[in-house]
């Protein structure tokens, strides 16, 4: 089989295989190995004036544009191997892959502050309270009830 490409010299490749992204803005720069997994991960100043929720959409929106190009580059390196099978799947569906837009939410408004400077939570709530079992429940008296469709955690 002489167009079959040296498996050393693939697996070197793949090895080496590293993808880097940076945002529009330039707030993060990001790489990921040919699995698409993060291995280096670099936030400028420009973070400190996003929120947290802007933050975390553009390190996803990049970490994602740097597992494209690395899904990319990895069937390229694949290809003399054919195109078909579940690893080729995989990445073109990494390819392919969008996330779903992160809503940025209002900031909450300031808490009711006291005259001394302590912030008071309002933790009541007109819902009324559980009422408890006279006893516990025995263990007969459980399974003899039938089977339970409520969550036991």
């Amino acid at each position: 089989m002489a167009d079959a490409p040296d498996r050393d010299a693939l697996l070197a490749e793949l090895s080496a295989l590293s993808a880097t992204a940076t945002s529009a803005d330039g707030a993060v720069t990001l790489s990921v190995n040919t699995d698409g997994v993060l291995t280096r991960l670099r936030l400028s100043d420009a973070v400190s004036r996003m929120s947290p929720s802007e933050i975390a959409d553009a390190v996803l929106r990049t970490y994602v544009e740097a597992q494209r190009d690395s899904a990319k580059r990895t069937g390229q390196l694949l290809a003399p191997l054919g195109t078909g099978g579940y690893l080729m799947d995989r990445l073109r569906w990494r390819v392919q892959f969008e996330p779903a837009p992160v809503p940025v939410a209002a900031p909450a408004p300031p808490a009711p502050a006291e005259a001394d400077g302590k912030v008071l939570k309002d933790r009541s709530s007109d819902a009324p309270a559980a009422e408890q079992p006279a006893r516990p429940v025995a263990d007969d008296d459980w399974y003899a009830g039938g089977m339970r469709f409520d969550k036991a955690w």
